[in-house]
């Protein structure tokens, strides 16, 4: 007699075996739009738009896209809103938990979405709204799908100075997630023809770390050190303080009480924004702008006040713009030195970087033009020109350089990562100079590693 296979008998197995939508004949296609819409937001969604994948607005992200589902034809922007007080609140634990749980709410309505679209036959998915992410690739793109760029294609909004999509009617309380499909839709968005933004700069106000400049300049690095503090970057630094601790005092000495609480929280709950006070802040949205208008010192007070005079921990990069900002802007906060989390692990990732860490305040009286060229493992030729308090990064050597540098690239790169110091690169020819060397010291002033 043959032999039986025991998930035969098993009760779940025959289950999915006779759900009756499933090997459902695809429907024809273009999907119908308000169909697709109401499907979404039965789910849970609170606005849905639809993109094509050949949007010019989305152009650098087709490969991963279709990397991540090989035929994916279009995209669903779905929004789910936010509690406003919520966010608003000092208390960042009432903050975080909002993050969280809408965050789930966001990838709940997105997988029953999906889970819809497979019983009929088309191929769907849904990468995470926030995390997880592919960390293999970290500290590149770690993330399938920029749900921003895809929000802001299909009409859900558009960015605002302080990086955060503006919904029309929820403001920037809102939570983006994209699905993918292999089919087309009838009818596709299309942006918005004016920004809800209102350019109160209030964010700018609110920021504890100066990274949201009035006229549009985005620090990346004082915003990611300090609001990211607990998520992947600053847990290496955080690691690195215990395993360099010599027993328990010294890592008390180090790292506070209510630090190692934090920490705790975080690793078991859920990672915590240390501030996102530039979303707290914000009065723009149908449903958000009334009582700005109103009375905008009662949103000041109520709202923005709380935060600017909340008294807290800032953490920073040492000498970095953000330190600077903190001092002279926040009498209330206190700031706290910290290792610099976004470290290339290669040339590329050095170059892509640099406009990320730019402290371009410390640049205001500077103009000087560097050349690098990388040999070994990596090579490549790169000028890159600073001046007034501006970044350019250009390959190949152009111009007549301060600073000429020529590097291993291996060697250059454990330079940088404070594995290898510069004189003994320097003695042994692997990192060759041609300028003042002073011009290196600034240079890594500016671009702290």
């Amino acid at each position: 007699m043959a032999s039986k296979n025991k998930l035969d008998d098993h009760p779940t197995v025959i289950q999915v075996r006779q759900r009756p939508d499933r090997g459902a004949p695809r429907p024809a296609e273009p999907l119908d739009a308000p169909w697709l819409r109401e499907l979404c937001l039965d789910a849970g969604a609170d606005d849905v738009g639809f993109v094509e994948i050949d949007r010019p607005e989305i152009a650098d992200q087709r490969a991963d896209l279709e990397a991540a589902l090989p035929g994916v034809r279009a995209l669903i922007s779905i929004v789910t809103r936010m509690n406003r007080e919520n966010i608003r609140t000092p208390s960042r634990s009432v903050a975080n938990l909002e993050f969280h749980h809408s965050g789930d709410h966001n990838n709940e309505a997105a997988r029953q979405v999906v889970g819809k679209l497979e019983a009929m036959g088309v191929r769907a998915l849904n990468p995470a709204m926030g995390f997880p992410m592919e960390m293999d690739k970290f500290p590149g793109k770690t993330w399938v799908v920029s749900h921003k760029p895809v929000a802001v294609a299909a009409g859900m909004g558009k960015m605002g100075l302080h990086r955060n999509v503006i919904h029309p009617k929820f403001g920037n309380f809102i939570l983006l997630t994209t699905i993918l499909i292999d089919a087309e839709v009838s009818d596709l968005s299309q942006p918005l023809d004016y920004n809800p933004c209102v350019e109160c700069k209030l964010c700018v106000t609110a920021c504890p770390t100066g990274a949201i400049a009035s006229d549009g300049h985005f620090n990346f690095s004082a915003c990611y050190t300090h609001n990211y503090r607990e998520f992947m970057g600053g847990f290496g630094d955080w690691a690195e303080q215990v395993a360099e601790s010599r027993n328990a005092a010294d890592y008390r000495s180090r790292v506070t009480d209510q630090e190692s609480a934090s920490w705790w929280q975080s690793l078991s709950f859920g990672a915590n924004y240390k501030a996102a006070y530039c979303m707290s802040v914000c009065p723009a949205g149908e449903d958000v702008l009334g009582p700005w208008l109103n009375n905008r010192k009662a949103h000041v007070d109520t709202v923005v006040r709380p935060l600017v005079n909340k008294e807290e921990t800032i953490y920073v990069i040492p000498d970095s713009d953000a330190e600077k900002h903190v001092a002279s802007k926040f009498p209330n906060k206190h700031t706290k030195r910290v290792g610099q989390s976004l470290r290339p692990i290669n040339i590329e990732g050095l170059v892509e970087g640099m406009p990320l860490v730019f402290q371009r305040e410390q640049a205001a009286d500077m103009s000087a033009t560097y050349h690098f060229t990388f040999t070994g493992a990596e090579s490549r030729q790169i000028t890159v020109t600073i001046r007034d308090r501006e970044l350019d990064i250009a390959d190949g050597l152009h111009g007549e350089p301060d600073l000429r540098i020529t590097a291993d690239a291996q060697t250059w790169m454990r330079f940088l990562t404070k594995r290898s110091v510069l004189p003994w690169a320097l003695l042994r020819g692997r990192i060759k100079m041609q300028g003042s060397p002073r011009l290196l010291l600034t240079f890594g002033r500016l671009f702290p590693s």
